[in-house]
């Protein structure tokens, strides 16, 4: 549970009192403005400290992301690392801390974290809290006034409770937090990695003060102001910082407002001491990374739009790692090709980066058949995506293993088959197939059919690169 913290010798009731929030979210491991970042949340944090203003540095989930070669080799500890030297106070966690890290990562995450982790929906299996969260803290300003800080995260359940964890409703746990604190606090501060759409819904119906959002990468430059919740974001990949300004009077919060500072506008001033922190650690995570996993005998050709033998490799494994009738892939989540000769870790993360796991679906081949027309268009091909765990350029071509599609010969008609063939059998419409592929095709963002698919099992913790790292080991 939470506790009281007493942060002063003395009250003061009748002091009128100002508090500064400076948040983050969703930087997702871009540490492009990382230093600059670092140095302008400390430095202001010690500013309204001479001026006898309290302040807390924030961030709200998705700071890891394991494209980065530093979260991959150092399990995100090395983000823990660039946390704690930035002057953090309060972190909630992401999905991509929550279920692209395996368990143990996860449990060992915080380990020498200098912040509190808040979190009120996320369990062991048998429904304790984990040691590393909290469900809420307290501060007490000088004049006596309270404010309240805790965190929810989204609830992946299907992930979360194959790595081994229990994660609740967040309206459950926001309501049994409230329920604890709304009487004792002055001010309620959420730190929700739940997205926008919840945040106004929560803001709609629930007494909160400020939510500091993240999850959806929303932006709102002046704060929105939703049922007299100030909701705040600060978009992704820390190009903005956030900042919150409360006043208080008597205990009463009289005053809230917010506002996003654009990082490239902090002048280009860095942190010295987080410059060499951040070169130790790309140099240590490059020689974790530098581990030999195979000599390739030739060179693996990949290609986004043309099925190559590399390609066509992963797709049979992803079939066979998953036990499912059917391999599919997208051609783009190869990045790149892998050269003649000695291969490490480093050069497998390096053309396969994405948090993307395997994942076997059961669909009929009416829906398959619906799958197969329309990755075959051109604008899917070419389809430019952001997020769904997908950290390429372009969707690129989709590369089948047990599976033969013939496109219809009548001239310009180049979006009807002709003939499908599942291990050589013509494709039944009514049959339920079983189709070993990413999961980001089950979030109905680019293929809504599958989103609907009558059985997902999500591979966990491994990531597509594992297969493709087990892959290259038997070659």
């Amino acid at each position: 549970m939470g506790k009281r913290r007493e942060e002063c010798c003395f009250l003061k009731p009748d002091q009128e009192e100002v508090v500064h929030l400076y948040h983050t979210n969703d930087l997702h491991s871009h540490f492009e403005e990382w230093s600059s970042i670092s140095r302008f949340v400390r430095q202001e944090k010690q500013r309204h400290k001479q001026q006898g203003e309290a302040a807390f540095i924030l961030d709200i989930g998705d700071h890891i992301d394991r494209f980065h070669v530093i979260s991959e080799a150092t399990g995100g500890k090395g983000n823990v690392k660039l946390l704690n030297e930035a002057g953090y106070d309060y972190v909630t966690i992401g999905n991509n801390e929550g279920i692209t890290l395996s368990k143990k990562q996860l449990a060992e995450l915080y380990e020498e974290a200098k912040f509190q982790v808040l979190l009120a929906n996320l369990f062991e299996e048998n429904g304790s809290r984990p040691s590393w969260t909290k469900l809420y803290d307290l501060y007490t300003l000088p004049n006596g006034a309270v404010i309240a800080f805790f965190g929810l995260t989204v609830a992946y359940e299907a992930f979360y409770s194959q790595l081994g964890w229990k994660v609740s409703d967040p309206y459950e746990a926001l309501e049994e937090v409230l329920a604890e604190i709304r009487h004792q606090a002055d001010a309620v501060i959420l730190l929700s990695h739940l997205g926008r759409n919840e945040d106004e819904y929560i803001a709609e119906h629930y007494d909160i003060d400020v939510i500091l959002g993240a999850h959806t990468h929303h932006l709102f430059e002046t704060g929105l102001l939703v049922n007299d919740t100030l909701l705040c974001c600060t978009g992704k990949w820390g190009q903005y910082v956030g900042h919150v300004k409360l006043q208080f009077t008597k205990k009463k919060l009289i005053s809230k407002q917010a506002r996003v500072i654009p990082s490239k506008l902090l002048g280009g001033y860095t942190d010295a001491g987080m410059d060499q922190s951040m070169r130790m650690l790309q140099e240590e995570s490059e020689q974790l990374m530098n581990e030999p996993v195979v000599e390739l005998k030739e060179t693996l050709h990949a290609h986004w739009y043309e099925e190559t033998a590399f390609n066509k490799m992963l797709a049979d494994s992803l079939k066979e790692w998953c036990d499912a009738e059917i391999g599919m892939l997208n051609a783009g989540v190869l990045l790149d090709s892998l050269p003649q000769g000695h291969i490490t870790r480093r050069d497998i993360h390096r053309i396969c980066p994405h948090p993307i796991n395997p994942c076997r679906l059961l669909i009929t081949g009416k829906t398959l058949r619906e799958v197969i027309i329309k990755a075959h268009r051109p604008q899917t091909e070419q389809l430019e995506i952001k997020g769904l765990g997908f950290r390429g350029k372009v969707m690129g071509k989709m590369i089948y293993s047990g599976l033969e599609v013939t496109p219809d010969d009548i001239p310009g008609n180049k979006l009807l088959l002709k003939e499908v063939l599942v291990n050589g059998r013509p494709l039944e419409p009514e049959r339920v197939y079983s189709v070993g592929t990413l999961d980001m095709f089950t979030f109905g963002y680019i293929y809504p059919e599958l989103a609907n698919a009558t059985e997902k099992k999500y591979f966990l913790p491994e990531l597509l690169r594992d297969v493709l790292q087990d892959t290259l080991m038997k070659l």
